[in-house]
């Protein structure tokens, strides 16, 4: 029998679980990844915006360079670090590649100038000292070019003067360089105002370039006027003007150095940068007055001429009007005779006022000065080779009148024009030397020498003499005298039986002496006493009577 709960349609049918469903979740964690991610993309960005150029700079060696750290500086902002250090194909340079940030893509120009600071020791100077703990660092000038480059060129010495510096630059020309270098000081009255930036041989190779950087504002001291001179080192010359010594520093001894002035006299308004000057060997050169056309004399002289030199003083009257250009000798095949030719230039402006007053002839400039000697040379004007220095013999050409000078020919149409010369007296004065020298030469002096060397031998002996005779002698008659004054001191002293006598004795000459003055006066009042004796004396009057007491009888 079937129950009612058992009927299959009572049986419940089987069914799948039910499923429930959750709501998906972020974590939080996924925050620091993602942020990350971020900056990494922004420091990307950031870097690909503000990147800049990459450039290439070679130099001879990378003492001090280290990839990834050492900086790229300009007016001492970091504007970029060394990223790469390689050599080049042939080994000889090293190729630095330089890193710089996007500001500075001016400093690609062609004519920027790169170079490394580090410590530096030279003639002028120690520098790069902060580099010693900071380490080194590759330096920029930026230039005015407008192309840009990515390869340069590094310098191997720091420039001395950088771009914008204010100042101006000038070019001095001199035959040689001299003691000069890059750096040498230029000096204005003695204070440094600027330094020699750089030197090139000019293009003949016959003279130097030499441009000097000097700093404002006393760029504004150089004229068209201003007179540059080498300063370097120490100026010891030795010649006719005698001896000089010269220096402008210090430090000029060490690195050489320029000065310049400007003649009180001028005008002129400050120079352009781009004026060029003439560099003197010294300051006499530099501020002498403009010479003015020269005019070239020969002389002859018949004796010989050691220590005339080329640049020997030409004077007159005191005067330097000129120098000795050239030496030469010629041979007389008539006379046999060798003679010695100086070729010396003049300038007559030197004279100054005088010229003024000189009667000059007319005619071209060439006849004018063939005349005017003419009218010297018949008052009397000879040329003399005279001594400038009797330590050194050095010689100079003096022009003079000469008063009894024997009549010459001038020839004015003789090319050179050649003056007529008298001996000097450096001759007399030499010969009268050796005129000296040989007198001493003929003095005895072996025979002196001897006699002095027996009479010192005579004299060693007395003096031997003395010590061992004499002066004994002496030293005991000085103590024997020595006694006698002690002796003499004790017989002279105050409670000395000798001093007690002698006291007694003067008394008794007082008392004798007193005797004879009271005899001498009685004798001068009545001379009589020596033949009756001593007068009575008065009778002493009696007290109250007029008469007078009889005199006692005189002794018998």
């Amino acid at each position: 029998m079937t129950q009612t709960g058992d009927t299959p349609d009572m049986v419940p049918e089987p069914r799948e679980p039910p499923v429930t469903h959750r709501r998906g979740r972020f974590s939080l964690v996924w925050l620091v990844p993602g942020i990350a991610v971020l900056i990494g993309v922004s420091m990307l960005v950031h870097a690909w915006l503000s990147s800049g150029p990459e450039i290439t700079v070679t130099f001879h060696t990378a003492t001090g360079l280290e990839a990834g750290k050492t900086p790229v500086k300009y007016k001492d902002v970091t504007v970029g670090a060394v990223s790469a250090i390689a050599l080049s194909a042939d080994g000889a340079q090293v190729i630095v590649t330089l890193s710089l940030v996007k500001s500075a893509l001016s400093l690609t120009r062609e004519d920027t100038r790169f170079w490394v600071v580090r410590p530096r020791i030279g003639i002028g100077g120690v520098s790069g000292i902060d580099t010693l703990f900071s380490g080194a660092y590759i330096a920029v000038d930026t230039g005015t070019a407008q192309q840009t480059s990515t390869a340069f060129t590094g310098l191997e010495t720091p420039p001395t003067v950088i771009g914008g510096m204010p100042g101006r630059s000038f070019t001095l020309h001199t035959d040689d360089l001299g003691s000069l270098d890059i750096g040498s000081p230029v000096y204005y009255r003695r204070i440094q105002v600027g330094r020699v930036a750089a030197y090139r041989l000019d293009v003949d190779g016959k003279s130097v370039g030499v441009e000097v950087f000097i700093d404002a504002p006393y760029d504004r001291f150089v004229t068209a006027d201003t007179r540059f001179w080498n300063a370097s080192g120490v100026d010891v010359s030795i010649g006719a003007d005698g001896f000089k010594l010269k220096t402008q520093s210090v430090a000029t001894i060490v690195a050489g150095g320029i000065a310049f002035a400007t003649p009180e006299s001028s005008q002129s308004e400050a120079a352009s940068g781009s004026t060029s000057f003439v560099l003197a060997k010294d300051q006499a050169t530099a501020m002498a007055p403009p010479d003015g056309p020269s005019q070239f004399v020969q002389l002859r002289f018949d004796q010989s001429l050691r220590g005339l030199t080329v640049g020997a003083p030409v004077e007159f009257s005191g005067l330097n009007i000129g120098q000795v250009i050239s030496r030469d000798l010629d041979y007389d095949q008539n006379q046999h005779h060798f003679s010695s030719l100086v070729g010396i230039v003049v300038y007559p402006q030197r004279l100054g006022r005088v010229l003024e007053k000189l009667r000059m002839p007319a005619g071209d400039a060439e006849q004018r000065s063939a005349e005017f000697l003419r009218g010297m040379v018949e008052h009397g004007l000879r040329a003399e080779a005279r001594s400038g220095n009797l330590l050194t013999g050095q010689l100079f050409i003096s022009l003079e009148f000469v008063s009894d000078a024997p009549k010459v020919t001038f020839d004015v149409s003789a090319r050179p024009l050649t003056l007529p010369t008298v001996n000097g007296s450096f001759d007399r004065l030499q010969e009268q030397v050796a005129n000296i020298v040989a007198k001493v030469e003929r003095l005895p002096l072996d025979a002196i020498g001897r006699h002095v060397d027996m009479a010192l031998v005579d004299l060693d002996k007395t003096f031997l003499q003395v010590n061992s005779r004499v002066l004994p002698e002496t030293a005991r008659t000085l103590l024997q005298a020595g006694q006698t004054f002690g002796a003499a001191k004790d017989l002279l002293a105050d409670d000395a039986p000798l001093q007690q006598k002698l006291g007694q004795t003067l008394q008794d000459v007082q008392r004798t002496a007193r005797s004879l003055r009271v005899l001498t006066d009685l004798l001068g009042t009545h001379p009589e006493s020596l033949l009756l004796g001593r007068p009575d004396d008065p009778a002493p009057a009696v007290p109250g009577s007029h008469k007078p007491v009889p005199a006692q009888e005189p002794l018998r």
